[in-house]
């Protein structure tokens, strides 16, 4: 068998289903849905020639071969993990570069974070931090190799790309100090003044909207911008309101600005980090990844 023909994330997926004997279960302990995890075993039983998983008395039951990979796959993994798991001192002589796709206000909160702890932990990475082109053109960019790691939200995603959660984002409402507003903010003096709208298409009505409609209000979108960090700059020196993620906010100069929950319902967001399979067993990407996921942010 030619491994580099393996697809060596499906051996994770094999596990999981190997443990519950149920798609469901499997697909919800991976954070996949159904039909992707169905395709995996699809192709899994073609990888092994064997069924893996049979119909028996109205349940999944493993098959022979299945029972004898198991335990097989168990220490596989394990050794795996005992991989990604090297000693600081190994892990140290990493010499790597590892790419980044990600929103420009996101760079910004991690990036010297994530520098300065690398270079106590793996001095040898260095990092390129990349334009994020939306969900799927991280996904295109993961496939093809363009990047190591994407920090986005992604939807959905599936073998041979992983994703897993890196935080919940919320949304602020953020004005100048002094704006008219800012005392006893509700929803009329929301309403009441003009907005900014972040749109990296020109878009001038947002899923927001359609929430303000079910009040049977409007609000003024009196500007577009197609970058987050715009927004701090403009409503610091007029009248404009804009409702932001909490990443997106000037912690530098926070003093000079008012911040509000806004005054309806926004739901929080996943914010995901995801790589190929090919990175699953690299070093340097790992190590990257778990210290990205042990950053402290902050909230408001």
């Amino acid at each position: 068998m030619n491994l580099r023909a393996v697809d060596l994330n499906l051996l994770v997926i094999l596990d999981a289903l190997l443990d519950e004997a149920h798609v469901s279960r499997a697909a919800n302990r991976l954070n996949l849905s159904q039909p992707a995890t169905s395709a995996s075993l699809a192709r899994l039983r073609q990888l092994f020639g064997d069924p893996l998983l049979e119909r028996a008395e109205g349940a999944m039951r493993l098959t022979p071969v299945a029972e004898a990979l198991r335990g097989r796959l168990k220490d596989l993994l394990a050794d795996t993990h005992a991989l990604l798991d090297l000693q600081p001192e190994a892990l140290r002589t990493v010499q790597k570069v590892v790419r980044i796709s990600t929103a420009d206000h996101l760079a910004i909160r991690i990036a010297d974070q994530l520098h300065r702890l690398l270079s106590e932990t793996a001095p040898g990475i260095d990092l390129v931090f990349q334009p994020y082109h939306g969900a799927v053109g991280a996904l295109e960019a993961l496939g093809k190799g363009a990047i190591d790691l994407s920090i986005s939200i992604l939807p959905t995603a599936a073998p041979p790309i992983t994703r897993e959660e890196f935080m919940r984002e919320r949304w602020r409402v953020i004005m100048r100090k002094d704006h008219p507003a800012a005392t006893n903010f509700d929803l009329d003096q929301w309403l009441a003044f003009p907005h900014i709208n972040v749109s990296g298409r020109g878009e001038v009505r947002a899923a927001l909207d359609d929430k303000i409609a079910a009040l049977e209000r409007t609000r003024r979108i009196a500007l577009v911008v197609p970058s987050f960090l715009m927004v701090a700059p403009l409503v610091q020196r007029s009248d404009f309101l804009s409702v932001i993620p909490t990443l997106s906010l000037p912690l530098a100069s926070i003093e000079d600005f008012a911040i509000f929950k806004p005054p309806i319902v926004l739901e929080e967001f996943p914010i995901h980090i995801a790589w190929h399979a090919r990175h699953d067993v690299d070093v340097a990407v790992q190590h990257v990844r778990s210290t990205i996921q042990g950053l402290h942010l902050g909230e408001l």
